[in-house]
């Protein structure tokens, strides 16, 4: 387990403050000329919601650019940017917002631009620069923490302590995980006996875990599913990212979430833009980006989706003071797992193969 150490301040937005040195030759779009849109590849319900409301409609009072949110799945949209990327055409959308392990990824391989010289960057806390990488290749937004969500009436004697009641048989089918197991995987590891120092180099107690959790006949998915899955009352437990199970309770779903005694896993999202954009384009991209990290949409934005911003000094939503699922002090992240973003990007695949092997095998 890693403790995370917050500190700094910040400068104020300068956005739409046009570089001087950025004359066009002849023919050629000026960086400060406006495009028609901005397409920003988003996740849906909630996640989208906050988004629009907290970043993308505020950036268009400011700028009148419109921003366009593409729903397409982050593993989907990828590879159609690292193609364009190759083949030197325009990439599909202007800014990725994106899980910090994937973005990583794609600034191994090249494909985006550097955001150091971002005016909001200055007094950001530590979490917001990405670790094992040079410069800012994509700058990280939020932390989030996968928690345990159930229904209080299917545990009248409080919370679950444990991840291990998932292998409980009265829960049959009544379990549910991402359907590749992120987040849950290295905890798995814990529940099963093993130990964080196993983490990578022995997942075999984690594996154990979940061949005896197959036997519970779980439920997978995405975000939007345990919303769905919580409000028909088809699950009385689930290891999921806390914005959804806040989601559910907003709706008037009777939904807790707690961190059982071996941890849960703490990320990190992170906003980037693919190389290959006309020059007024990735201007502005990387406008929309330097907006999302101001006070104004921090505030906002991180508020909806009931999560830590990298913006110092802002407080938690009332209905989260005190959470769990909103970490902000070392002692907070000490009780989570957070797995260094290169241990991710090398062994997650790997993981999720062998998660579709034992529950899809």
């Amino acid at each position: 387990m890693t403790i995370t150490d917050f500190a700094g301040r910040r400068t104020f937005l300068k956005l739409g403050a046009a570089g001087a040195g950025a004359l066009a030759m002849p023919g050629i779009l000026r960086a400060q000329d406006k495009p028609s849109e901005i397409i920003v590849r988003a996740w849906g319900g909630a996640w989208g919601d906050a988004l629009k409301e907290g970043v993308a409609d505020p950036f268009t009072a400011a700028t009148g650019i419109p921003v366009r949110l593409d729903f397409t799945e982050d593993n989907e949209i990828k590879p159609k940017i690292w193609a364009a990327v190759d083949q030197g055409r325009i990439p599909p959308i202007h800014v990725n917002w994106d899980t910090t392990t994937n973005a990583t990824i794609s600034a191994l391989r090249g494909v985006t631009v550097d955001l150091s010289d971002l005016s909001n960057l200055d007094g950001l806390l530590p979490l917001a620069k990405p670790t094992g990488l040079d410069g800012y290749p994509l700058v990280n937004t939020y932390a989030y923490v996968y928690v345990c969500a159930y229904r209080p009436e299917a545990f009248p004697d409080g919370a679950p302590d444990s991840w291990t009641v998932m292998l409980d048989p009265k829960f049959k089918g009544r379990v549910a995980l991402y359907d590749d197991g992120i987040g849950f995987n290295p905890i798995a590891v814990i529940a099963g006996g093993g130990t964080f120092e196993d983490i990578p180099g022995n997942m075999e107690p984690g594996y154990e875990f979940y061949r005896k959790l197959k036997e519970n006949a779980p439920l997978l998915g995405e975000d939007a599913d345990f919303t769905t899955w919580f409000q028909n009352g088809e699950i009385d437990l689930a290891c999921t990212i806390s914005v959804n199970a806040r989601a559910a309770r907003q709706s008037g779903i009777d939904v807790e979430w707690t961190v059982p005694k071996e941890g849960c896993k703490v990320d990190t999202d992170g906003l980037w833009v693919p190389r290959g954009l006309p020059a007024n384009e990735e201007h502005w991209a990387r406008e929309f980006v330097n907006f999302a990290l101001s006070r104004e949409a921090q505030e906002k934005w991180c508020s909806l989706l009931g999560l830590p911003p990298v913006y110092p000094g802002i407080a938690p939503p009332a209905d989260l003071v005190g959470d769990p699922s909103y970490p902000t002090k070392p002692e907070d992240f000490a009780r989570l797992v957070s797995v260094p973003s290169p241990v991710l990007v090398e062994n997650q695949p790997i993981w999720f193969a062998k998660f579709n092997e034992i529950f899809q095998g």
